[in-house]
């Protein structure tokens, strides 16, 4: 299945889905996207950067620094403690999914505020492995 196929069969599987997307956070690049609505590139754009923030943000990094030096972790660049962010807006819902074999990526789901946030986790977290086995 190809990544744009995954996507939007996220759309459809995740409850009052209004977009999903693929980050890469290591090029900043939005890999593939499906929307309901139009939205202008430059939006689309700030999506993938701010999901950059979001994960690899300085005071993220240095919060995990601390967990692993608190835990005892070996240093290891693919240990992360964030795994999923969730986001909620006045009308949206966003959930933003590390991905399990390749950490440098991130799926993001965008809902109406109005969905099951239980629904949601559990239906994105399913689509997750199917938009990673595509790319």
């Amino acid at each position: 299945m190809s990544l744009d196929n995954a996507i939007a069969e996220a759309v459809k599987a995740v409850p009052d889905c209004l977009a999903a997307g693929y980050v890469d956070m290591k090029t900043g690049m939005l890999l593939g996207v499906k929307t309901v609505d139009s939205h202008p590139q430059e939006v689309l754009d700030l999506v993938a950067a701010a999901t950059g923030d979001l994960f690899q943000g300085p005071n993220v990094v240095a919060i995990e620094q601390m967990f692993k030096k608190n835990r005892g972790v070996v240093e290891d660049p693919d240990h992360h403690y964030f795994h999923e962010i969730i986001v909620l807006s006045e009308n949206l819902l966003h959930v933003f999914q590390r991905a399990k074999r390749n950490v440098d990526m991130v799926f993001v789901v965008v809902c109406r505020v109005s969905a099951n946030l239980g629904m949601v986790l559990t239906k994105s977290r399913m689509q997750l492995s199917k938009v990673e086995a595509a790319l």
